[in-house]
């Protein structure tokens, strides 16, 4: 039995693969299946879903909803989404018409601070995908404004710095509502990323979660430490949750991150798959 991945993106958000692609890469690196997670869209999952159809290769259509939260960030993935759905379908375009009035503001802001940058630049960037802060942060770095990517990010494009434009997020209710009506599994992406101070309240804000209609945390990824990897997986037991994985892989990282095996050691089995296909079976089967 080959291994899993289900945190992935491709050009359709801010990926450096097309969803045919990375499903072709995914398979020639021994994986036995993997999730399509774009950032607030599907876009990528019908290419992906016939690439893996054409070479054999299990896929899952999925996403990564950015939720309102502070003082870090919430990220919450959904797998075996019906990606046609009309509720789901119609939330993603409330996304989309957000994103698209928040592009040109960061345009301006750069602009404002000296730097000579279009949009129709970072569209191009884009490959035509969705546009986001990683594409203003490749045209900086081509227009050598900035060394490397992380610079993009901590000069001018991270919350806080001066080109920094807040965007639209759905509550973590209203994300885990839409998420099951088309569905999916809805899972906590990488919880390090949350700012919580504590394991009490990290565990206040799961079981808060859990009412609202969340079915498993991302235990397993790169940036978790040992002891984090722990203390998460103790409370997806503890509140019978699923424990999944995977890369967060763009296919831009600089620091030996590969789909599948993160820096080395992950290796995530099947079982992992098998056990959101069984909880997805139960919720639909309770409908």
């Amino acid at each position: 039995m080959g291994y899993v991945d289900l945190h992935l993106h491709t050009t359709a958000s801010d990926g450096v693969l097309s969803p045919s692609e990375i499903v072709r890469y995914a398979k020639a690196k021994g994986l036995q299946a993997i999730a399509i997670t774009d950032h607030d869209t599907v876009e990528g999952c019908e290419e992906g879903l016939s690439e893996g159809e054409r070479i054999g290769f299990e896929v899952i259509p999925g996403i990564e909803i950015s939720a309102e939260h502070s003082p870090g960030s919430m990220h919450i993935l959904g797998f075996f989404l019906d990606i046609h759905h009309p509720l789901l379908t119609e939330r993603l375009k409330y996304l989309q018409k957000a994103r698209a009035e928040r592009n040109p503001k960061i345009t301006e802001k750069l602009n404002r601070l000296g730097i000579d940058i279009t949009f129709e630049e970072v569209l191009r960037a884009s490959g035509g995908g969705q546009v986001g802060r990683p594409h203003f942060a490749n045209v900086l770095l081509e227009k050598k404004v900035v060394r490397n990517f992380q610079e993009a990010f901590d000069r001018f494009l991270k919350k806080g710095a001066p080109a920094y434009v807040d965007k639209f997020r759905f509550t973590s209710k209203e994300a885990l509502h839409f998420i099951n009506e088309a569905g999916g599994v809805a899972v906590l992406a990488h919880p390090n990323t949350l700012g919580m101070n504590g394991y009490s309240e990290l565990e206040k804000l799961i079981v808060h979660l859990v009412d609202e209609g969340l079915k498993g945390i991302e235990v397993y990824y790169p940036e978790h430490s040992a002891a984090q990897i722990v203390q998460y997986k103790s409370l997806a037991e503890k509140y019978s949750l699923l424990s999944t994985g995977g890369t967060d892989y763009h296919g831009m990282e600089k620091s030996e991150l590969d789909i599948g095996v993160g820096r080395g050691d992950m290796k995530l089995p099947y079982s992992i798959v098998q056990n959101v296909k069984a909880v997805r079976s139960r919720s639909l089967s309770g409908r």
